[in-house]
């Protein structure tokens, strides 16, 4: 049996599915292979810059924070040592004073003889814009076959700063990915297959944190001030102020103006501005204009916008879903654990290591669940990365654990029998909710019984349905104990790839999705891997506003809750529609899910709940 089930088909992460397309039924927009072919093209380069975004804007923002928050030499070199240990990308990074040369600077990490060659020039311009007191980024340029550039950020009395070197190898490890990821070439090639993983360091278990306790008053805007100058700043002045603080909104009210700052709280953002020529900085109390809806109670249409960084800019996925509404009704619980089954998780990130349990290794039983591919990592950022922390980017969740569950190899393959491993021991250690952003068109009856094993003890599987724009079933998000996903844009359009029939339940974003990537990274990637994890961080949430209802009805108000996208009703390209986390949450809750469960199917008596939400709760 075991050597049978070893002998099955690969199952591949991010479902690049291995069998050849065959016959199908019209997708929503017939194209040809080579349409296809250049749509995915343009997803992988859009991907890629995106990522590159997201590089060079973390890497900014942790510069930022270490010119704020460090005065002595000391602090500096301390500080430095560890945002270049914590980012190795971050190659070289040097605080340069006014009146020294680059090499007198205080430096951390180190370059080789062919980047720091390359970058020498880059380097120095840097340094000019610092003196200046101007924020700097050079193009892109190579060297030794990687891909670098050079920033510089001026401290804030502009007596020095920091000038840094990063290599962007992220750039070439996310195309690697979505070529395989998107099926834009063969993966894995035939003969190829193998088993590897890598050692990492121990996981530690550390308490969850919760955001909320380190958000500072709720009397005034955390990361806002209002400014007035003395006199009218030029829209170069503006620009300036916009990159020094990291970016951000500024809305312009009468003779002030509002800055806001994803890195800066309003009293690094009030020293700042002392620099400048103004009558005042002041935090922005909550005095509200009438234009702004007032203070919602809770549970209410009101949203939770948080801190994370790079969220006002790249997450346009939570937004869509009403995720922010969504917060008000429940931010997760940690009594309830999601399962990552796929390449691992990187188990330092330190925008996921808080929420993370210990997992299992499937492809080298003993060793700890590190990726070696940066899939599972994506997967599990979406979930669950640390909200309001003013770091990268927010997870669905702000407190359910992560169990890791490696069943994928370093090519990002692995046996039936790994993954089915990687079920049953999450399903054996406390998993509620499992994502399998993985898949393969063979129905193997083994991968079926692990599935209907978790299924029975009353688990909640949630699949990426595969991203061939097919409609030919792929396992295991067709079994019909699976909730199968698909993939939307940001127009709420079927993603060109995104597999598509009957067995699809619902649908997700999943195009162009910032999430965590291994080494303190982030990266933007596309797939119905990314579509998948938005529905099971849904089902984990709505498993923590109400923690008695089972897995069938969980499935049942994702369902019957989704905004219907396509032809009225379920169809195939969107299954029920897409998620609709607020919706869900409030259908989740004890006084209404038990209600509607409990109302009687006839009758004289006027149901109390609409058809609607009979149907979702009907017992079978």
């Amino acid at each position: 049996m075991w050597k049978y089930a070893l002998s099955i088909a690969l199952v591949i992460a991010g479902v690049a599915l291995l069998f050849p397309r065959g016959d199908q039924a019209p997708a929503p927009e017939t194209v040809t292979p080579a349409a296809e072919l250049n749509m995915k093209q343009t997803m992988l380069n859009q991907d890629v810059a995106r990522t590159d975004e997201l590089c060079r804007n973390q890497c900014s923002l942790e510069l930022h924070r270490i010119v704020h928050d460090t005065q002595t030499d000391d602090k500096v070199r301390e500080a430095l040592q560890a945002t270049q240990a914590a980012h190795p990308h971050m190659e070289r990074l040097v605080r340069t004073k006014r009146e020294q040369t680059l090499d007198q600077g205080i430096a951390a990490g180190t370059l080789n003889e062919a980047a720091a060659k390359a970058s020498r020039p880059y380097m120095e311009e840097a340094k000019r814009q610092v003196d200046a007191g101007k924020t700097y980024q050079s193009p892109p340029f190579q060297a030794d076959g990687s891909t670098y550039f050079v920033l510089g950020v001026p401290g804030e009395n502009g007596a020095s700063g920091i000038v840094g070197a990063v290599r962007q190898q992220i750039l070439a490890q996310v195309a690697d990915h979505q070529k395989k990821n998107l099926r834009i070439e063969p993966y894995p090639a035939e003969g190829r297959y193998k088993i590897e993983s890598v050692d990492s360091q121990s996981l530690q278990n550390v308490q969850v944190r919760h955001p909320e306790d380190n958000q500072g008053t709720s009397h005034y805007h955390t990361n806002q001030v209002v400014v007035k100058f003395k006199q009218t700043p030029s829209e170069g002045d503006l620009t300036r102020i916009r990159q020094e603080i990291g970016g951000g909104h500024v809305h312009k009210l009468g003779y002030t103006y509002v800055f806001e700052s994803p890195s800066m709280e309003a009293k690094q953002l009030v020293g700042y501005f002392g620099k400048w020529n103004i009558d005042y900085a002041e935090p922005h109390f909550l005095y509200l204009t009438n234009d702004i809806a007032p203070v919602q109670p809770p549970n209410s249409a009101a949203v939770i916008t948080p801190n994370d960084s790079l969220y006002r800019r790249y997450q346009w996925n939570l937004p869509q879903i009403e995720t922010e509404a969504g917060w008000n009704v429940s931010k997760g619980s940690t009594d309830v654990v999601v399962a990552v089954v796929d390449t691992g998780v990187d188990l330092n990130h330190s925008d996921l290591r808080d929420h993370l349990i210990s997992g299992f290794n499937a492809i080298q039983p003993g060793a700890r669940p590190a990726d070696d591919v940066g899939h599972g990592t994506h997967v599990a950022g979406v979930i669950g990365a640390l909200v309001n922390n003013n770091l990268g980017v927010a997870g669905m969740s702000w407190y359910n654990r992560i169990m890791p569950v490696k069943v994928l190899d370093s090519s990002g393959a692995g046996s039936t029998y790994a993954v089915a491993q990687g079920i049953i021991w999450a399903t054996d250690h406390g998993a509620k909710v499992i994502n399998m952003s993985l898949g393969n068109y063979a129905d193997a009856q083994f991968l079926h019984d692990a599935i209907k094993y978790a299924y029975d003890r009353d688990v909640v599987l949630i699949a990426a349905s595969g991203n061939d724009n097919t409609n030919r079933p792929g396992y295991p998000a067709a079994y019909p104990e699976v909730l199968g996903v698909a993939a939307v844009d940001a127009r709420k359009q079927k993603a060109a790839f995104s597999n598509y029939g009957d067995y699809i339940g619902v649908t997700a974003p999943g195009v162009n999705i910032a999430s965590t990537y291994p080494n303190n990274q982030y990266a933007a990637l596309s797939g119905t891997s990314m579509a998948s994890p938005h529905v099971t961080a849904l089902a984990a949430l709505i498993r923590s506003v109400n923690p008695k209802l089972k897995n069938t009805e969980v499935y049942r108000i994702i369902r019957g809750t989704a905004m219907d996208l396509g032809p009225a009703g379920k169809d195939p390209y969107f299954g029920h529609g897409l998620i609709d986390v607020a919706a869900a949450l409030r259908a989740a809750e004890p006084k209404i899910a038990d209600k509607a469960a409990d109302t009687p199917e006839n009758g004289d008596r006027q149901p109390a709940w609409p058809e609607w939400m009979r149907r979702l709760f009907r017992r079978e």
